[in-house]
């Protein structure tokens, strides 16, 4: 099969997992192969297509890197053979990367199972649960992440399905940032899997600017860990993220902001991070549904229709970003929030609410191997006032009974006559998850855990109606009256 993308995007990206390769600007025939010098079987590209001038180009593999080369005519790297070469304008000028593990708890899994090589994978829980990763191979039976696991199975029934192993994870996870931060202090990690990366002015620490530390770390992740990342390497945050989910896996590409409007322009305004469903059917409602709709928009339409949204709306469509990578900017709470479709005031049903929310709060930090010290409860008065208090605990928890314990009495201290259309709940000052300090200490506690823990198992296994506690029952029968 022949790939040929816009000779406006000039990045020149090979890869060779799952025998496919993505090639924007070049046309290649995917059946025809080589040996490189390594040894390892690589797909041979045809001659890439003439070129305007000279083109700053380097090799994933040996590293080497040339500041302008005419590329009409070649084959492979000049230097070891392989064709994962990656060509761009700017390759040697831009800082800031996005870094994302390629479906990172699957790929571990099949790492460590040799059994599982070429088998659908799916990571997550029962039949009643939802999808936390799935392999790329699950990926082509259409399987995505947070999809309902029933659903799932439906699309590939003969996938592998294996319980999240957090800890594993986690721990694969934080060997990966150490690597990332000798490259650089500034790393923002956004999740156990994901980072972004600022590496201005690293160029004289590494001996090599930020394009080739990046291929470096690639490798070395590879090679040491056995698993793959995908890398996007731009000017800022929002295109540095477009970047690395433009050829996953395994990927290396650069978007520059002068190429931005263009390659934005046909996607979906969901590329643009913080437009989330509710926002979007908002704009689809308002005949905007791609990149391109918002471009053609005037700045002062846009501010009149959204307000400040409307600005942020405008810079991001041209490629425009301003927040920087933050070292301290990683996910620092965990929380669950629901806004009533009529005002509330009853004490007695607000308190089953908090605990359907208390327990969704549990549910997603369980999720993601976190535990918080401290427990925020969020309201939202009937005239939009929004505020919150918080309780710190003696020790971490993700656990529902604890937290639900700690915002009840906030809760009551607010629900006096008071009008609601919003309560919410979470828990931050994360840490890694662990057996609860207080539960060994605490026989009731314990207990409490326990039973907590094992309804967990059990649901899992049966489903989420397997095992609910009277307050869980009544919230319930309640919210369908209501409905």
């Amino acid at each position: 099969m022949s790939v040929l993308v816009r000779p406006e995007s000039i990045n020149r990206l090979f890869s060779t997992v799952a025998g496919r390769a993505t090639i924007p600007a070049l046309q290649i025939n995917k059946n025809s192969r080589f040996t490189n010098a390594s040894g390892r079987n690589c797909i041979l590209s045809g001659k890439v297509a003439a070129s305007n001038g000279n083109l700053p180009v380097a090799c994933r593999d040996c590293f080497r890197r040339w500041d302008g080369i005419r590329l009409a005519g070649v084959r492979g790297c000049p230097g070891c053979g392989s064709v994962r070469l990656v060509s761009h304008p700017r390759l040697f000028d831009l800082s800031v990367a996005h870094i994302d593990c390629d479906a990172f708890y699957a790929s571990i899994e099949k790492r460590d199972r040799a059994e599982l090589t070429g088998q659908p994978v799916i990571v997550g829980g029962g039949k009643r649960g939802v999808v936390s990763t799935c392999c790329y191979v699950a990926r082509t039976y259409g399987v995505r992440s947070a999809m309902p696991m029933f659903k799932a199975l439906k699309l590939c029934p003969d996938a592998v399905v294996i319980k999240p192993r957090m800890e594993l994870y986690v721990t694969e996870g934080r060997a990966i940032r150490e690597m990332m931060q000798r490259l650089t202090p500034l790393v923002e990690p956004v999740s156990i899997d994901e980072a972004y990366l600022d590496l201005s002015g690293t160029d004289a620490l590494h001996g090599a600017p930020p394009a080739i530390s990046l291929m470096k770390l690639q490798k070395q992740i590879e090679a040491e860990l056995r698993l793959t990342i995908s890398v996007g390497l731009a000017s800022n945050k929002f295109l540095a993220k477009t970047a690395s989910e433009a050829d996953k896996p395994r990927g290396f590409f650069a978007l520059s902001i002068d190429e931005a409007p263009e390659y934005l322009r046909d996607k979906s305004v969901r590329v643009i991070g913080g437009i989330g469903p509710q926002f979007e059917k908002k704009l689809n409602g308002d005949g905007i549904r791609t990149v391109g709709d918002i471009q053609r928009l005037d700045l002062k339409t846009l501010v009149k229709r959204y307000g400040e949204t409307g600005l942020w709306l405008h810079n991001c469509s041209h490629g425009r970003h301003e927040r920087k990578v933050d070292p301290e900017g990683e996910r620092k709470s965990v929380s669950s929030e629901t806004t009533f479709n009529e005002d509330i005031s009853d004490a007695r049903l607000l308190e089953d609410i908090l605990w359907r929310l208390s327990e969704r709060t549990a549910d997603r930090a369980k999720e993601s191997g976190v535990e918080g010290r401290v427990v925020t409860l969020k309201l939202k008065t009937h005239d939009f006032k929004s505020f919150t208090r918080r309780v710190s605990l003696n020790e971490a928890t993700q656990l529902a009974q604890v937290i639900f314990r700690a915002a009840k009495p906030m809760l009551a201290r607010e629900t006096l006559g008071q009008r609601y259309r919003l309560l919410g709940v979470g828990i931050s000052e994360l840490v890694d998850a662990k057996a609860d300090a207080m539960d060994l200490a605490d026989p009731k506690a314990l207990k409490r855990a326990k039973a907590e823990r094992a309804s967990d198992l059990a649901r899992e296994k049966f489903g989420d109606a397997a095992v609910k506690t009277g307050r869980g029952v009544r919230s319930e029968l309640t919210r369908n009256r209501k409905d």
